[in-house]
This record gives structure tokens, sequence and C-alpha cells, in this order.
């Protein structure tokens, strides 16, 4: 099935970008679960981390490896999420932690989808749930994002996905034309990347926030259509004449 092996390409393209970017860009979440290990080992274990994500996302566009490192890739993005603890417990009131927590959240469905397709669906539905919660936080952040020369406005586009972003996750939630709100909203997603992330990659190719911002919102499009696409009812057959896209 096409949508499964774009998916797991996207993922895997993805994964590999954060890793890169990861390494080269010291803010990022890999250093953050990196420090939380003795300082000795920090370094090993950001190293670690990061030819996880780049092994992981190129294994996981072969279908002989593709379980494999949907597990690799899975574990690591735990970690992230994992690391976006102790500022929800420190900073409860801050909405920054919760964001980063369910973004990660979203990339463990999304490698764990192959393996309990009806939790990554209820995860992926939550994760969604707190993209149009935090739409709504960062209501002018977001909406400075949104290119002035598209209309009407930047505020009503903003309105406009974060809606899009709550019926999805209800659809996802209730398992009611699931399937669709995950293409639609991959999509969307993918959009954003080419409308928001393109352009300022263009104009500021050396700051590296704008790479692992692209990366990371690509990695979350991969993740959707890959549990769309199991949802639907598609796996990963191993073997020499494998193909992706094999009904169950």
């Amino acid at each position: 099935m096409k949508t499964a092996e774009y998916g797991r390409l996207l993922f895997g393209l993805s994964a590999v970008v954060c890793g890169i970017v990861g390494l080269m860009w010291h803010d990022s979440v890999l250093w953050q679960v990196a420090h939380m290990t003795p300082i000795l080992l920090s370094t090993p274990v950001a190293w670690c981390l990061a030819l996880a994500q780049v092994g992981g996302g190129l294994g996981i566009a072969l279908p002989r490896s593709a379980r494999s490192s949907a597990i690799a890739l899975g574990v690591v993005y735990a970690l992230f999420t994992l690391s976006s603890v102790p500022g929800m417990i420190a900073a409860p009131a801050d909405p920054g932690s919760y964001v980063n927590f369910f973004e990660q959240l979203s990339l463990v469905c999304g490698a764990f989808a192959v393996f309990a397709v009806t939790a990554a669906r209820l995860g992926l539905g939550v994760c969604t749930l707190s993209f149009a919660w935090a739409q709504v936080v960062y209501l002018q952040y977001t909406a400075s994002l949104v290119p002035t020369w598209i209309p009407p406005s930047q505020v009503f586009w903003t309105i406009l996905t974060t809606i899009a972003f709550a019926l999805a996750a209800i659809a996802m939630l209730i398992n009611v034309r699931a399937v669709l709100a995950m293409q639609l909203m991959a999509l969307m997603m993918a959009l954003f990347g080419i409308l928001v992330w393109v352009p300022r990659i263009i104009a500021q190719s050396s700051n590296l926030s704008n790479w692992s911002e692209i990366a990371e919102n690509y990695l979350m499009t991969g993740a959707a259509l890959l549990v769309a696409a199991y949802l639907g009812g598609w796996r990963i057959s191993s073997g020499p004449s494998s193909e992706v896209g094999q009904p169950e």
C-alpha cells in the first residue's frame, strides 16, 4: 500500500535529519535526554541516540528491517517523551513542556503502530487534541508562522487549523472515519512544512532550529500516515519478496 510506504519513508528520512541536526544543535531534545545522565556519559549517550535515529530511520525504509527499526525509534522517542516530565513537574503551569511531551509521544505512536495499532490510534488522538490546545495557548505565535501572503488572514488559518486538529482528534478517539482524519491531518501538516518551514530554511539556512522544526513536523506527518495505514488493515511482511501494504 502506497500510504504505508510513503509514511515509512517520510518517517525514516525525518528521523535521519533529526539525528544529524540533534548532534549539531545542542539545544535539541536529544541533548536534554543526554544531560539527564552523568556528565561523563552525556556525550556518548547523545551520540548513541543520534545514531539510533539515523540507523533506525534508514532501516525503517526497508521491509526486512522495518520492525526492528521501528522498535529502536520508538524507544528513542519514548526517552525524548520522558525527558519532558521533569519540566512538567518543576513548572506545571508552563504549557511548553506539555506541548513537547505530546509531540514526542505522537512519534512513539507512529513507531509502534505496527505492534499495537489501537493503542497508537488512541495515543495519537490524545496527542492531536494537545496540538489543538497548544495552538489556542500559543495563538499569537502560531498565527505569526502563517505566511502573510495567504488570504484572508493569519488568525483565520490559525483558528481553522485548530478546529481541524480538534475534529481529527475526536475522530481518532471514537474511531469514526479515523483513517481519513489521520490522512487529512498528515496532508495539513505536510503543507505546514512546505508553507512555513521551507521558506524559513531558505531565508535562514544556518539556523538549526528551523531544520529541527521541519524534521519533527514531517516525523509527525509520517507518524499519522503510519498509524492510518496500519489501522486500515495493512502490515509489513518480512522475507525476500515482502512488500508494504499486504492485507491482514
